[in-house]
């Protein structure tokens, strides 16, 4: 890419990820008739919450509108609760989209004080232009816990809630009864991955015969789906939803979405009686998607201008290559994307006692992202050296440089590729923080997010990252050192297909092989239901991960500015978009 057409693409990016943020302000405000804002309030023991406020046009003191608490699930943070929030500040509720204890910017740790639920509705009660007598509440999984903690604690302090993905009884939350919760929606998609643990059923599918939901419900037969059991009136109102979607997918199904906005018409008053079918939610989500694109576009422009600016890298080449050729290389290639998913499920849920939560790594996902991800730098770092001793160890034109790891001026040169690295990373925060100063978005597209770390995650992140820079040196080399065949020069394109197919293609198998048995009816095949959703944002990073290392590799001819660009992004988005278990 000449410089011209550097210069070109970086416009596009910019105009991606600036376009893509003021519609996604554009939709999530409704067109400026509703204020959204971000809060921070004192909760319990002193612990600083966190929220958006999304507030009507009509909504005043002398006016006062009914409420919203809407929270996440387990593992996200209020803006994953959007499209519901969006849906329900056009229909005249105030919301508030609350991050939960630990996750977003409330406070460590996680669980804690109900998960934020009683101070979120404290929070919401507080506000002199919400009608206090007019308050539902809603909880995506874990945020159902949430909200079910908060009517646990003020019985009087809500008239009706719906749980999306979620249940009474479950992890830390009450036990539900034909009483509590007052007034109770229950939206449980047809093939939610959470089956067993919310209603105690093999297959979302049945939730309708589930022994736990029917208690709850008053019945000792098949839940009806659409009927309204008990009274609205005394409290006891009970109506089952099931729409055909999956537990992340209840964010981003206009059925999930329209049922809860149904059951808070129904059950609240004083609201804008717009029909649940009229969403608009989505143009948000793309909004925010295009902005993602243009955010991870932009990286490669722009590190390429940063390298041509560099003494040393700007007239680099890429080294002869010296790797494997024929079957070999196939059958490594298919080698190393299959160890990483065949040792994901154990290592990633073996990491607490491997690696238990403490101060310097208090994030249980991200422990077993770091877990997965070193023990898999130990495997590819010892198949590498047997291949190498048993190919090249004798061959005296063969260096580390055609490895990937060559240095130039020694440590000079690397301390340089490491200041492009954090340059172009430095670059993208730069952009992320100028659209949410202007425009209170990020980057995202579904369950995938790339947010601003607060400056506790910006601390957390750095015990993360070095651990992390090593495992990417190591793919690094395994892609342009020992899968870069030797004898022949590939293309641009098809270097980066292969590098994308060997990083992460398994885990796109893996997700096919996991969802095509849930969707046929039969519960997930392998692994955790948590694990196997999170795998959907390592199959977006990975190839992230791929196109950056191979960009960044043709661009300076060794692995190490692609390493650190990929370790500080990965520790970024990690980091910012999990919980934190530990006090810090």
């Amino acid at each position: 890419m000449d410089k011209k057409s550097r210069l070109l693409v970086l416009g596009f990016s910019l105009l991606l990820v600036f376009g893509g943020s003021a519609m996604a302000w554009t939709v999530q405000t409704d067109g400026g008739d509703v204020a959204v804002r971000d809060v921070k309030f004192a909760g319990t023991n002193g612990t600083m919450m966190s929220g958006t406020l999304y507030i009507p046009e009509e909504a005043s003191s002398a006016s006062p509108q009914p409420g919203v608490l809407a929270v996440h699930g387990y593992i996200n943070s209020k803006e994953t609760q959007s499209a519901f929030a969006i849906e329900y500040a056009r229909r005249g509720f105030v919301v508030l989209a609350l991050d939960q204890t630990g996750h977003g910017y409330s406070d460590a740790p996680a669980f804690a004080n109900g998960f934020g639920g009683p101070d979120g509705l404290s929070y919401l009660r507080s506000l002199e232009f919400v009608d206090n007598e007019n308050i539902g509440l809603e909880g995506h999984s874990m945020g159902g816990w949430t909200v079910l903690s908060a009517a646990a604690a003020q019985p009087d302090g809500y008239e009706s809630m719906v749980l999306v993905g979620s249940s009474t009884g479950s992890g830390f939350s009450p036990p539900g009864t034909t009483e509590y919760p007052r007034n109770l929606g229950v939206v449980f998609s047809e093939y939610d991955e959470f089956s067993q643990l919310m209603w105690e059923v093999d297959h979302a599918s049945d939730v309708e015969n589930s022994e736990k939901l029917q208690g709850v419900f008053g019945t000792d037969t098949t839940v009806e789906e659409g009927r309204t059991y008990g009274s609205l009136q005394e409290g006891t109102a009970r109506q089952l939803y099931t729409p055909t979607t999956t537990h992340p997918g209840d964010h981003f199904s206009t059925a999930a979405i329209g049922d809860s906005i149904e059951w808070l018409q129904l059950t609240l008053d004083g609201e804008n009686e717009l029909p649940a079918s009229n969403q608009v939610w989505y143009w948000k989500s793309l909004g925010t998607f295009l902005a993602l694109i243009g955010g991870v576009l932009f990286m490669f422009p722009f590190g390429g201008i940063v390298i041509d600016r560099v003494e040393g890298f700007n007239s680099a080449s890429v080294p002869e290559a010296k790797g494997m050729t024929g079957p070999g290389r196939i059958a490594a290639g298919v080698l190393a994307a299959v160890i990483p998913v065949i040792t994901y499920f154990p290592l990633t849920t073996g990491a607490a006692g491997i690696l238990p939560v403490n101060r310097f790594f208090p994030q249980l996902i991200s422990n077993g992202v770091l877990v997965w991800a070193l023990a898999n730098g130990v495997i590819t770092a010892a198949l590498f050296g047997l291949w190498h001793y048993t190919n090249n160890r004798d061959d005296p034109s063969v260096t580390l440089e055609n490895y990937g790891l060559g240095t130039g001026e020694g440590a000079r040169t690397v301390a340089k590729a490491l200041g492009i690295g954090v340059s172009v990373v430095a670059g993208l925060y730069v952009l992320e923080t100028a659209i949410a100063f202007l425009f209170q978005t990020d980057l995202r597209i579904w369950v995938f997010a790339i947010k601003l770390l607060s400056p506790v995650q910006f601390r957390i992140a750095l015990s993360y990252v070095v651990p992390l820079f090593a495992f990417f040196v190591v793919l690094g080399v395994l892609l342009h050192g020992q899968l870069r065949p030797a004898g022949t020069e590939q293309s641009f394109g098809r270097a980066m297909a292969t590098n994308w197919a060997v990083v992460a293609g398994g885990f796109l198998g893996l997700l096919v092989l996991q969802y095509a048995t849930l969707l046929s009816g039969s519960p997930l095949p392998v692994g955790d239901p948590l694990w196997t959703i999170i795998a959907m944002q390592f199959l977006v990073l990975l190839s992230i991960v791929a196109f950056v290392s191979t960009y960044f590799f043709r661009r300076t001819g060794s692995v190490w500015v692609g390493a650190t660009v990929n370790a500080l992004l990965v520790t970024w988005t990690v980091v910012a978009g999990t919980a934190t278990q530990f006090p810090v």
